[in-house]
């Protein structure tokens, strides 16, 4: 799937103007941008998660604590996804009770003031808020990263993007030469990894590094994104950094 800007637009029910924003600040980027004309596409990949996107807008979550959340390196899609389907039935109940009180009112019949309190499901938003915030945004390697990224140009990230395919393309390749998870040459390109994330995004140390090895194989984003240069290229990558991490 591949469509542009205005197509993506249409379908997700956002302005054009808003996905622009997006793009700036680094919350959604489009898959591919023609560099002859600049149009903008988007593929199944964006639209997954502007959908995440926009069940954090409806839940009244700011820009960035949703930029934060969903830039983590140990972002857990299924968990946030519990959170959401949480925090969206506390504001469906909440919207059944107006509108019950609603039809009591055109009957003539009184209604009660507390069916306007809000508190249950701020509350529980604020506490999925700060429970984010506590695990996702201050966390060194988060702090660093939004600092180095944030000035970086569309070109820039995309010499980022090349060079993290580079590697992992390197690992499919040295898995499909033979050459074990702890062989010299799968050592030697964990050791590569390990310092382009740290050039480029933060100082990856050896627990970062692993635990980074390990969602490369438990999330499907991740697992789907490097066996595309090689079926069992993220398995590879995890045993190899594995090995590097011992």
């Amino acid at each position: 799937m591949k469509m542009q800007i205005r197509e993506f637009a249409a379908l997700t029910g956002v302005s054009v103007r808003t996905l622009h924003y997006y793009d700036e600040i680094g919350l959604l980027k489009p898959s591919f941008v023609d560099e002859q004309n600049g149009y903008r596409f988007y593929d199944a990949r964006c639209l997954e998660r502007m959908q995440v996107i926009l069940f954090y807008r409806e839940l009244d979550f700011p820009l960035k604590e949703i930029g934060g959340i969903l830039s983590a390196p140990d972002y857990d899609k299924q968990a946030a996804l519990k959170e959401q389907k949480r925090l969206l039935t506390l504001k469906k109940e909440r919207l059944e009770r107006l509108i019950t009180a609603l039809d009591s009112a055109m009957k003539g019949e009184g209604i009660s003031m507390n069916v306007f309190d809000n508190s249950e499901f701020e509350s529980r938003r604020e506490q999925y808020a700060k429970e984010a915030q506590e695990k996702w945004g201050t966390t060194d390697a988060y702090r660093e990263s939004t600092e180095k990224t944030k000035g970086y140009s569309k070109e820039k990230w995309s010499e980022v993007s090349e060079g993290m395919n580079a590697v992992m393309a390197e690992f499919a390749a040295c898995q499909a030469s033979g050459a074990a998870p702890d062989s010299n040459e799968a050592q030697a390109l964990v050791k590569r990894w390990q310092s382009f994330i740290t050039a480029h995004y933060y100082a990856c140390t050896t627990e970062i590094l692993a635990g980074l090895g390990e969602m490369y194989v438990a999330d499907e984003r991740f697992q789907e994104n490097i066996d595309a240069h090689g079926k069992g290229t993220a398995e590879y990558m995890r045993q190899a950094i594995r090995v590097y991490c011992r």
